[in-house]
């Protein structure tokens, strides 16, 4: 007998969604948005209940993200199961936006992709010293989705443009101070702070909740709104060379090993994702770009150098800024045809 790769049950009023799949590092596919979604829909009319805890099972991380090599093969092919998996994602994460109780997320451990996607909408937040939050799709030739448009351009300054250019790894002190998360816990006290959730309610993680300490990232705040502020890629990184610290070269360093196409993909989804009112229009967006990034070189490449071949030496093309298409990149965010937009759950 396999074990369900979500556990969901109700105990004392409080909606539980466990990710079940440790060994992948409990990265989502279709099955499992289904389960979540099922689930939230069940309890979302049902007055005996009256939050919902989402965490994980075993002590590998809360969510590594997407099934990368299912969309990987299916978008070498017709995308037909990749776009299914995002419709089914993305209606998760809308979902849990708009869901009318309180949600709590514990991210004790990785949190990446579509791990973001399911803890950000949860009004309450936790990270451990475990934790490790990044989006690092620019690094596959992909994007930051599962609301990476609505959530990071409303981080503090341009922080959130740094994070999704970069695809920059942050702990616990870092995600408290920017708002990502929104209490820190030992992961000793995780059990305590669930059975305290349990007990008396999202409320309580405010009591067993402690000091992340001080954040590293905070003495480049300055820089990076200064240096990431731009419309362009091309003026962050001249910025970035101009700039010539002991802070910006690095950045830029790290820059150029990204996909080009990628770059100026995510800082236009960014840009535009500041700018809407409603997150189902962040979603719709997101959905027009996966079907089709999944299909482009780049993202075949860049799949191929970090997640099957693991060589970490992805030929991008177009290989630079300057010979990315602007108006290839314009038709990768085009409406799609009657029929084919993605549309929230009623």
């Amino acid at each position: 007998m396999t074990e369900p790769e979500i556990l969901t049950r109700v105990e004392n009023g409080v909606g539980r969604i466990t990710l079940n799949r440790p060994k992948a590092l409990h990265a989502l596919n279709l099955g499992m948005c289904e389960i979540m979604t099922a689930a939230l829909l069940d309890w979302r009319d049902d007055d005996a209940v009256r939050s919902v805890l989402i965490d994980h099972a075993g002590e590998r991380g809360f969510c590594a993200g997407g099934d990368i090599r299912m969309i990987a093969e299916s978008g070498a092919t017709d995308a037909v199961e990749a776009k299914a998996f995002f419709h089914a994602e993305y209606r998760l994460n809308h979902l849990l936006f708009t869901w009318p109780k309180p949600v709590t997320a514990i991210v004790d451990g990785i949190v990446m992709g579509g791990g973001v996607g399911i803890s950000e909408p949860a009004g309450v937040r936790v990270a451990t010293e475990r934790t490790t939050y990044a989006m690092p799709e620019t690094g596959i030739g992909l994007f930051p989705d599962v609301g990476g448009s609505w959530f990071l351009p409303r981080l503090p300054g341009e922080t959130g443009t740094w994070l999704a250019l970069t695809g920059a790894r942050l702990k616990a002190a870092d995600t408290v101070a920017l708002g990502i998360h929104t209490h820190f816990v030992l992961s000793a006290q995780v059990n305590a702070l669930k059975a305290a959730l349990l007990s008396d309610g999202p409320e309580a993680v405010g009591a067993q909740a402690g000091d992340a300490g001080p954040a590293p990232l905070a003495p480049h705040r300055e820089a990076i709104d200064r240096l990431f502020a731009h419309d362009r890629v091309e003026d962050i990184v001249a910025a970035l060379e101009a700039d010539g610290s002991d802070w910006a070269l690095p950045q830029l360093a790290i820059l150029k090993t990204k996909s080009p196409q990628s770059l100026k993909v995510t800082l236009r989804q960014l840009r535009l994702g500041r700018g809407m009112t409603d997150f189902a229009e962040a979603m719709a967006m997101e959905y027009r770009l996966g079907g089709r990034v999944v299909r482009t070189h780049d993202f075949q490449e860049g799949v191929r150098a970090v997640i099957v071949d693991k060589d970490n030496a992805p030929q991008w093309s177009p290989a630079t800024l300057g010979e990315v298409d602007d108006a290839a990149i314009e038709a990768l965010f085009a409406p799609l045809p009657d029929g084919e937009e993605w549309t929230p759950l009623s």
